[in-house]
C-alpha cells in the first residue's frame, strides 16, 4: 500500500505542474499533437513527466503486491494530493467540504489498507491478454469519436477514455510475467500497456485543455477504478482478508466518492495557473 500511496503523491503533484503547462500551451492553434508538442517545451510539464515516471514505477511495485482494487482507489486519491498541493503551492482556497472530501479519501484508503489481502494468484489467461490489447485499441477509437462531440459530452467521453486506458495499464502490468525482451515481444499485454497508456495520456491532455475539468476528471476516476477492480476480482483472483470483504467494498466506495468530490482538481484552476 505504501507504493500505491507513493504513486498517488507523484501523480497528484504532477497534475498541478502539467495543468499549468497545458493551459499555457493551449493559446496556440493546431490539433492534439501540436498541443502536446507545445506543452513538452515547458519545464513544468517536463517536471510533471518525471514525477509521472516515478509514480509509474511505484504503481508497478504496488500492482505486484496488492490487489488491483486497492491500487485503483489509491491512484484515484491522487486528486486529494492535487488539492493539497494546489492549496499550498498555488494558494488555491479549499472549501470546508473539500477538506472534508480529502479526509473521506484518507478514511477510505485506511479501510482498504486494513481489508485488502495479497494480490490474486491467477496469472491471467491468453484470452485476457488479447482482450486487454483489443480494449487498448478501443480506447483509441473511443477517443477519436469523443473528440468530435460537443461540450460536456466530449469532456465526459475523453475523461472516460483516459480512465479506461489507464485501467488497461493497471491490468496489463499484472499480465506481464517476464521482462525478458523475447517474453515482452510475445506478450499481447505488453502492447496493450503501450497503446492503452499512450492513448490515455493524449486523451487526458486534450480533456484538461479543451473541456470541463470536473466532468472529465469524474470520468477518469470511474474509468480507472471500477473496471480494473472487477477484472482483478473476477479473472485474477484478488481477494480481501478473511471476513473483511465488506470493509474493502466500503473503503473502495468511500475513497472513490471522496475523489469524485474533488474532481475539479483534475486540473489546477485557471486563476492559479496564471498566477504561477
Amino acid at each position: 500500500m505504501v507504493s500505491a500511496l507513493g504513486a498517488a503523491v507523484c501523480f497528484g503533484t504532477a497534475t498541478v505542474l502539467q495543468a499549468v503547462a497545458a493551459r499555457a500551451a493551449g493559446t496556440g492553434g493546431g490539433g492534439d499533437a501540436a498541443l502536446l508538442l507545445r506543452a513538452v517545451r515547458q519545464w513544468r510539464y517536463l517536471a510533471g513527466l518525471a514525477l509521472d515516471g516515478l509514480g509509474f514505477l511505484f504503481q508497478i511495485a504496488a500492482l505486484r503486491s496488492i490487489p488491483i482494487y486497492a491500487v485503483g482507489a489509491a491512484l484515484a486519491s491522487s486528486l486529494a494530493v492535487t488539492a493539497v498541493v494546489a492549496a499550498r503551492l498555488l494558494r488555491v482556497r479549499l472549501t470546508g467540504s473539500e477538506w472534508g472530501a480529502v479526509a473521506v479519501v484518507c478514511a477510505g484508503l485506511a479501510m482498504l489498507g486494513l481489508a485488502s489481502g495479497a494480490e490474486g494468484e491467477r496469472g491471467g489467461s491468453a484470452g485476457l491478454r488479447y482482450a486487454m490489447l483489443a480494449a487498448s485499441v478501443c480506447v483509441l477509437v473511443f477517443g477519436l469519436a469523443g473528440g468530435r462531440l460537443p461540450g460536456r459530452g466530449r469532456s465526459l467521453v475523453l475523461g472516460l477514455g483516459a480512465g479506461f486506458g489507464f485501467g488497461v495499464v493497471e491490468v496489463a502490468v499484472r499480465l506481464i510475467d517476464s521482462l525478458a525482451p523475447s517474453g515482452l515481444l510475445a506478450n499481447p499485454a505488453a502492447y496493450a500497456l503501450v497503446v492503452g497508456g499512450g492513448a490515455a495520456f493524449v486523451l487526458l491532455t486534450t480533456a484538461l485543455e479543451r473541456g470541463s475539468v470536473t466532468v472529465a476528471t469524474a470520468g477518469l476516476v470511474v474509468g480507472e477504478t471500477v473496471g480494473p477492480a472487477a477484472v482483478g476480482v473476477v479473472w485474477l483472483g484478488d481477494r480481501t482478508r478473511e471476513g473483511l470483504s465488506w470493509l474493502a467494498v466500503l473503503g473502495f466506495a468511500v475513497a472513490v466518492a471522496g475523489a469524485l468530490a474533488l474532481a475539479r482538481f483534475g486540473e489546477a484552476p485557471a486563476e492559479a495557473a496564471e498566477a504561477a
